[in-house]
């Protein structure tokens, strides 16, 4: 599987961005998507994630309410919507893939073995 995630920018609070992550290679039901942020000094933060070909998404606090996820199979995206953006959402995100993830394993990063390369979100206050 082969990612690589785009749609960052500079954005003030309240603002909406959606980021997309393309998505290449295997794309079966047992595949996994999620998305990650993380700020200097910091863990890579889970936000969410959801099977490839299933509908329960799974979200962090920090974010349920604010950020979904997508997915256009047709173009093989996952797409990360945020709204209501706040400047401690500023950080470099992430999308990632794994194989045989299940409900009480999704959140977990080391779990993810394919990941794209980052886009940046800098939310101004």
């Amino acid at each position: 599987v082969q990612l690589q995630a785009s749609g960052g920018g500079l954005v003030q609070a309240g603002d909406s961005l959606r980021l997309s992550c393309a998505v290449s290679g295997s794309t079966g039901s047992s595949v996994s998507l999620g998305w990650f942020r993380q700020t200097p000094g910091r863990e890579r933060e889970f936000l969410g994630g959801r099977r490839w070909s299933g509908s329960a998404t799974y979200y962090a606090d920090s974010v349920k309410g604010r950020f979904t996820i997508s997915i256009d199979k047709a173009k093989n995206t996952v797409y990360l919507q945020m709204n209501s953006l706040k400047p401690e959402d500023t950080a470099v995100y992430y999308c990632a893939a794994a194989y045989g993830l299940i409900t009480s394993t999704i959140r977990d990063r080391e779990r993810y073995n394919y990941w794209g390369q980052g886009t940046l979100v800098t939310v101004s206050s």
